[in-house]
């Protein structure tokens, strides 16, 4: 792509500016983040002089450590994401998917909602945008599954936390859900329990064909992301951080192995029936994944718990009230639980 010398009109910034702010700003995000360990150590151990091994210790390092690595990782994927919005709108990936078959459109949805950035919040009007466009109901449900449940921001938490095998194993089963979910309840010709007023509302009118936006204002857009969701996501991140330090430093972990253990068949529905009324964003639920599996929980009943926090939560359930009736909410509850199910017994099978 031709490298502009002229400013951004909005910024007032010339882009080669922007990107050696881009570059220089990730230089220096490595290296903090590389330092993070012992300067939470310095100051749990050495300034507050707590007991290394200590509940309070323990749970004040972790906070310490924890806290600054999220908000840095929350950072570097917010700014992604912005980015990344540049590219899929409403519009966009409404037309993608109008027409299609629904087993191709199952598909297509899942994988189209894992890249786009789009949450409950904005589940009634992309909703009656993708009815009116004719997608049909069945997969218009597996995008609205998959762009909560698969989030971006919890994906790439996973694999700083975790490395790349669990955040892969959160990718392929949230499609899984997704795809076959939205499939059954295609499937089950469910769109008389879709509000009537939904179907006789006009489709909005086509989307203007705007130019394609410079690098330069797809790094802008990232820094605004950056500063709209991170200031808005920070309280819940750090009081997620905050109980993962309390079950870090003070819960026993033979305690908590045993109530969310593989030995105990009934810790997966548990904690999906615990995760369903909760509501927290990604940022906020993952370090408190991170503490159950560093105390013993087993990794299937977290993800379990995980995944019916974000993407069965009850709030999306009454977001989705305005547009559809209950008959067809349980079906859409009962089909996406039995497979968060599933996939927390599977994992605890064979992991």
């Amino acid at each position: 792509m031709p490298w502009h010398v002229s400013c951004d009109p909005r910024s007032g910034v010339r882009p080669r500016t922007q990107w050696l702010v881009v570059i220089l700003g990730a230089v220096g995000w490595w290296l903090l983040y590389r330092s993070l360990q012992p300067i939470a150590d310095g100051l749990a151990y050495g300034v507050l002089g707590l007991t290394r091994g200590g509940a309070p210790g323990s749970a004040v390092a972790f906070f310490l450590y924890e806290a600054p690595k999220v908000l840095m990782l929350l950072v570097v994927v917010v700014f992604g994401v912005g980015i990344a919005r540049s590219f899929f709108t409403p519009e966009r990936t409404r037309a993608i998917l109008a027409g299609r078959r629904e087993a191709t459109g199952n598909v297509l949805a899942g994988l189209l909602g894992v890249v786009t950035p789009f949450c409950s919040c904005s589940a009634v009007p992309l909703f009656i945008g993708f009815v009116t466009a004719g997608v049909p109901l069945g997969v218009t449900l597996s995008f609205l599954i998959s762009a909560p449940m698969v989030n971006e921001v919890a994906l790439v938490l996973l694999f700083g936390l975790f490395g790349w095998k669990v955040a892969a194993l959160y990718l392929s089963t949230g499609l899984v859900i997704a795809i076959v979910a939205g499939w059954i309840i295609g499937r089950l010709r469910l769109e008389r329990w879709v509000e009537g007023w939904v179907y006789g509302t006009a489709p909005g009118p086509a989307p203007f064909a705007a130019a394609a936006p410079a690098w330069s204002q797809r790094v802008r857009l990232g820094r605004e992301a950056v500063r709209d969701i991170v200031g808005r996501v920070w309280p819940y991140v750090l009081a997620g951080i905050a109980i993962g330090a309390a079950i870090h430093g003070w819960v026993p972990q033979d305690y908590l192995a045993g109530m969310m253990g593989k030995g105990a068949w009934w810790s997966v529905p548990m904690a999906v029936v615990i995760g369903i009324p909760l509501y927290s964003n990604a940022a906020g639920i993952v370090p408190i994944v991170q503490a159950l599996l560093e105390k013993g929980a087993a990794l299937g009943t977290v993800l379990a718990f995980m995944m019916s926090v974000i993407g069965l939560s009850l709030p999306e359930a009454v977001i989705l009230r305005k547009v559809l009736k209950i008959p067809l909410i349980a079906t859409f509850v009962a089909v996406v639980g039995v497979g968060i199910l599933m996939v927390g017994y599977v994992f605890n099978a064979v992991l």
